[in-house]
């Protein structure tokens, strides 16, 4: 069988969502977390798993508004805007909701990405990023979900709410 640059992508896809081989997904890692824990903010500073998931979920959205040719999800000034809650509501109702749309969100994703077609990749990413392709960024999206899923396992061991 042929791998083509697409399938290299949905094969990254799939393990940095749900498929656990070299690296902790982000589903693998988000299981099991409850509001409380979500909610954690670690000692001396840093990011609950929530904030982390908002932030996650904010620039998921982006990618597949740009996949599926929707306008863009509303800019925010600064980066940190993206850690709030920018959806739902505090506790277990808005953590098991913000879940959901993480899912629903990944789901969307590997469609979309599997959808494409190798000349798709050499577009540009968007109006205003002319010389940036959507194969580099697709690459550098999912480097993004995986290095937060590893972040979510390590706040996780610091709760001490991590397998062992």
């Amino acid at each position: 069988m042929e791998i083509n640059s697409v399938d290299l992508l949905a094969i990254q896809k799939d393990n940095t969502w749900d498929r656990e081989e070299w690296i902790v997904p982000l589903s693998i890692a988000l299981q099991s977390v409850t509001a409380e824990q979500a909610e954690w903010t670690p000692p001396g500073g840093g990011n609950s798993i929530r904030e982390t998931v908002n932030h996650i979920n904010y620039y998921n959205k982006r990618i597949l508004n740009r996949l599926k040719n929707l306008p863009s999800v509303p800019g925010v000034q600064t980066n940190e805007e993206t850690f709030s809650n920018l959806e739902h509501p505090a506790g277990a109702e808005g953590w098991i909701a913000t879940l959901a749309e993480t899912e629903r969100t990944a789901y969307e994703l590997r469609q979309a990405v599997s959808g494409l077609k190798d000349s798709d990749l050499q577009a540009p990413y968007s109006d205003k990023s002319g010389e940036v392709k959507l194969g580099e960024e697709l690459s550098r999206w999912l480097l993004h979900d995986a290095y937060h899923a590893g972040q979510i396992v390590l706040i996780r061991k610091q709760q001490g709410s991590w397998r062992s």
